[in-house]
């Protein structure tokens, strides 16, 4: 049997599915904390936050000096994988706090996040896919613009406790991205739902679809396929490592 086919997580309980609105992105981070470690003490139930911040950008722990803004905007420095991103107005943020069954595997764990947001996508009419070498969810080149990111993916692993997690770009002010090098890469572009429909896609138009595709791919029913790959002349220049894994 599949990897992909099974649950990654260590219990059969159901997910506590949190859609919390907005709320500042230190807030959210400091409840994040709070609730991985109640669920690797064994005191708290797996859990996802639904969200929207205020505009804030943040950077993980490989974001480099010249990936920052240049014109003084604040960054939060945070414990994620991953270089710097946006979020703000828009932008539909899932942190899903689980806790990940024996081996853990967190490459696989992003992909399940991938499969997920893709599955998203492809219900609203977008087609996305995987880039060899890169995490999140991307539209091939085009003859409306380069390769683009439409959601990014970034995450920690504390004790077997996932943390952070993905971004679906809705309907977004993608001009927030345009102060810094989103996600360390150079050469490609960043995208929205609403963008690439030409029409107003919002976060709460995606939140059920995200939810449920979210939840199916953790529990393995909806497994994470080799067709998503999108075809390139070459590979990336920029990896785009976006996990931390602390034991």
């Amino acid at each position: 049997m599949s990897s992909s086919t099974v649950s990654c997580r260590a219990t059969t309980e159901p997910v506590d599915v949190r859609p919390i609105g907005t709320i500042d992105y230190t807030e959210a981070w400091e409840l994040q904390r709070e609730l991985v470690t109640a669920r690797a003490d064994g005191d708290g139930p797996d859990t996802m936050f639904l969200l929207e911040h205020p505009s804030v950008y943040t950077a993980g722990k490989r974001t480099e000096a010249e990936d920052r803004p240049t014109d003084g905007t604040p960054v939060i420095d945070v414990d994620r994988g991953g270089k710097i991103t946006w979020h703000g107005p828009g932008q539909l943020v899932g942190y899903p706090i689980i806790k990940l069954a024996d081996p853990i595997d967190v490459v696989h764990y992003v992909r399940r996040l991938e499969e997920a947001l893709i599955t998203v996508c492809t219900g609203f009419g977008v087609h996305t896919g995987r880039v060899e070498g890169r995490s999140g969810v991307w539209i091939p080149a085009d003859d409306r613009g380069p390769e683009r990111k439409i959601a990014a993916i970034g995450i920690r692993v504390q004790r077997g406790v996932t943390m952070h997690g993905f971004e679906l770009n809705c309907n977004a002010d993608l001009a927030a991205f345009d102060k810094i090098v989103p996600c360390g890469i150079r050469d490609a572009g960043v995208t929205s739902l609403s963008y690439e429909l030409g029409r107003e896609v919002t976060v709460a138009d995606a939140l059920p679809a995200a939810r449920d595709a979210v939840l199916a791919a953790l529990e393995g029913e909806l497994p994470v396929t080799d067709e998503h790959w999108l075809p390139r002349p070459e590979a990336p220049t920029a990896p785009g490592v976006t996990f931390a894994l602390q034991s």
